[in-house]
């Protein structure tokens, strides 16, 4: 049976050429309608898998959503969420900015150099974003705001800073990337440690340059050195986030745990933070389970959608035009390449991470391994990438984290992000044209 709900409806007489078009013009259609994303590919691969190939396609459809569900490293991306909604709520973030007052305090535009060193091991701590903005709005923006920085450069350095999360390991961008792409999740932290810093001291540069090269912008530092005795005070905010860093990397990178073991370690690291600090209650641990619960959801739900439709899309024969289109670019394999940024520049203004990741994955990896380029080093690129996606207008995810906690207009959010979406492009640039910044 090939017809559509037994209506004589036979999408495979358009071809490939065509049933790509309608393909992509009903998820449009139904995006902009407001309906979810896991819902528009989950609704679009039933009406081709039954239009195209008739019921019988359908358990091909469920058996490869249950290979991407049933994957034992996807339990590492509850693990981490479940560290980064701990952290959300405990006061471990806000020491651990108070402590890196001892290494910015004397420098002109130190608190936001202190931010974007907090945000780092925040981010290593459990590589998630939208915890890390909503944290460093709260705590660093008033400060910054308070002393009399720059409100353009304050926001910038947060919503920048808080996204780091994309990029340095543990990154769940990473995570989903290798699950997608069927490469070493371990070989993608280690390859993206290098770039991502790499990323957040072209920030801090840039912040260094505005302070000392712009008059007005930051304030004079205090000149006043830090009593003996709240140094050795602060320090203590920073042993228990590194010790925590270095259990969840270090077991990595030490071959001692996979990443999953090494994400429930994590876990058990900051819990035993709260408890050493008497932050351990029942409504923590609740109400860190329900936002775990919740995110972790929506990531499955997108992940079910993008698995389903990819397949159907395969099936049809849609990953061979896609690679003959994109081939047939240019003869020159990094010109494929930056049509493949261009498209993904594209799609992050307007999708989420996750809807990206396992929608396009699945067609161009093939593509780049067909290339001769290592698909760990495309992985890195992908994830810097994103980091664009997440500062780029009309919606950025970053400028709507920052919204949630404060008062100042998107629109002025947005502006202000606009010199670090610059640096985050020349990330991109300087990875994609020296790829051995990975090691690889």
């Amino acid at each position: 049976m090939n017809s559509f709900l037994s209506l004589g409806i036979d999408l495979s007489q358009l071809g490939i050429e065509y049933g790509t078009l309608l393909m992509f013009g009903m998820l449009v259609a139904l995006l902009i309608t407001g309906m979810p994303l896991a819902f528009v590919t989950l609704l679009v691969a039933l009406i081709f898998a039954l239009g195209w190939f008739g019921p019988m396609s359908i358990p091909l459809i469920t058996s490869r959503v249950y290979s991407f569900v049933s994957n034992f490293v996807f339990v590492s991306v509850p693990m981490f969420v479940l560290m980064a909604a701990i952290l959300d709520r405990s006061g471990i973030a806000r020491d651990l900015f108070d402590a890196m007052k001892l290494f910015a305090g004397r420098l002109r535009g130190g608190v936001a150099v202190q931010t974007i060193f907090v945000s780092i091991i925040l981010a290593a701590m459990s590589g998630i974003i939208g915890g890390e903005i909503v944290l460093l709005g709260l705590i660093a923006l008033p400060q910054m705001l308070r002393l009399g920085y720059d409100r353009s450069l304050a926001i910038g350095v947060v919503c920048a800073g808080g996204s780091l999360g994309t990029m340095i390991p543990p990154s769940i961008v990473l995570i989903v990337y290798g699950l997608t792409a069927n490469v070493s999740i371990g070989e993608l932290f280690s390859a993206s440690f290098i770039p991502g810093f790499m990323l957040a001291m072209f920030y801090v540069a840039y912040i260094l340059f505005t302070a000392y090269f712009r008059k007005g912008i930051v304030p004079d530092p205090d000149p006043q050195p830090i009593p003996a005795a709240e140094k050795i005070k602060l320090l203590k905010g920073l042993v228990l986030p590194i010790l925590v860093v270095v259990f969840v990397l270090g077991s990595i990178y030490g071959g001692i745990a996979s990443v999953t073991e090494a994400s429930a370690i994590g876990v058990g690291g900051v819990i035993l933070s709260t408890i050493l600090r008497g932050e351990f209650t029942y409504r923590l641990i609740r109400d860190s389970a329900l936002q775990t619960l919740a995110t972790v959801g929506m990531i499955v739900w997108i992940g079910i959608g993008a698995t389903a439709i990819v397949g159907v899309y395969n099936l049809m024969g849609g990953v061979t035009f896609v690679s003959g289109l994109l081939t047939g670019i240019s003869d020159e394999p990094i010109v494929v390449v930056l049509v493949m940024m261009g498209i993904l520049f594209f799609l992050g203004a307007f999708l989420d991470w996750v809807g990206i990741a396992l929608l396009t994955m699945p067609i161009f990896v093939p593509i780049i391994k067909d290339l001769g380029y290592d698909p760990v080093w495309f992985g890195v690129l992908f994830c810097m990438n994103m980091q664009v996606s997440f500062l780029s207008p009309p919606f950025g995810p970053a400028a709507f984290y920052l919204k949630s906690v404060t008062d100042i207009p998107l629109g002025t959010i947005f502006r202000s992000l606009l010199p670090f979406i610059g640096l985050q492009i020349l990330a991109v640039a300087v990875l994609l044209f020296f790829p051995g910044i990975t090691g690889r």
